[in-house]
């Protein structure tokens, strides 16, 4: 036997230690900023601005940060919201165009006689 105390998997100080930093970074939130840019014979040819944020929801939250909430790809709310806006604007153009052309112009080929153009 060697003196040394070995991390073990069940849930020993190792994973404790893990959870405690996990924790303390998602409660604080993180901020790692960097740039990338290439130049040739110095003029810029691209430049690559990157910035990770690492925290928890409720963080993020009191930074300002919700762009989940708002991005119909992540939230079914967000989804349902783009649908209702896009369903009231068809409306509103239906509407519109019925004024002007009346509603027995816009119906679609299957509701004319056959004798119509």
């Amino acid at each position: 036997m060697t003196g040394r105390s070995e991390p073990s998997l069940s849930g020993g100080g190792t994973s404790a230690n893990l959870a405690d930093i996990l924790e303390r970074v998602l409660d604080k939130g993180v901020v790692i900023a960097g740039d990338i840019r290439v130049d040739l014979l110095d003029i810029e040819l691209l430049t690559i601005k990157l910035r990770l944020v690492v925290a928890s929801v409720d963080k993020a939250r009191e930074m300002g940060i919700d762009w989940w909430e708002s991005d119909p790809s992540l939230s079914s709310g967000a989804r349902r919201r783009a649908l209702d806006a896009e369903n009231a604007r068809l409306r509103s153009r239906i509407a519109e165009l019925e004024e002007r052309h009346g509603p027995e112009r816009l119906e679609g080929p299957e509701k004319r006689s056959s004798g119509e153009p």
